[in-house]
């Protein structure tokens, strides 16, 4: 396992709550899968949409802002576009004091705003999925067929 495969592994180990920015109601969409197989593997997902506040998804209702969650979240995935990562990474390290990661998904990335949260000891992850990298670091890939890279003693 190599060091990027260490830091995605431990971050994924020690989330317990994720506020994912931009999704949306729509089964077909990449944000409402990502949203829904992380709930299913035990996640607390908070869905995050403007357009949809009010409605319910995967059991949680469904906020406008991350300033309208009163619990803590430990990880912000973020589904939108590039241009718009700074204001909510902003808004994140406003809101959240226990904050532990920004994950931008994949095709978004910002390097300014990563150094801005990052500066504030958050961990960073850009142009990646969650859902991809659990299964290919946690074996569910290996399972399908694919060579992950990943060895391990688990079938």
């Amino acid at each position: 396992m190599n060091d990027t495969d260490i830091f995605l592994k431990n971050i994924l180990s020690h989330t317990k709550s994720i506020a994912v920015v931009g999704v949306s109601m729509n089964p077909v969409r990449p944000s409402y899968f990502v949203a829904r197989y992380m709930s299913l593997k035990g996640f607390r997902v908070i869905p995050v949409n403007p357009g949809h506040a009010g409605e319910v998804l995967f059991g949680e209702t469904v906020r406008a802002s991350l300033s309208d969650i009163e619990d803590p979240v430990d990880m912000v995935d973020i589904f939108r576009r590039s241009e718009a990562v700074p204001p909510i990474v902003d808004d994140a390290l406003a809101h959240f004091s226990d904050l532990k990661t920004i994950w931008m998904q994949i095709g978004v990335e910002h390097e300014g705003a990563a150094a801005v949260a990052q500066a504030r000891g958050v961990q960073v992850v850009q142009n990646r999925c969650p859902k991809i990298e659990y299964q290919r670091l946690f074996g569910e890939l290996r399972m399908g067929g694919f060579a992950t890279g990943v060895i391990s003693s688990k079938l």
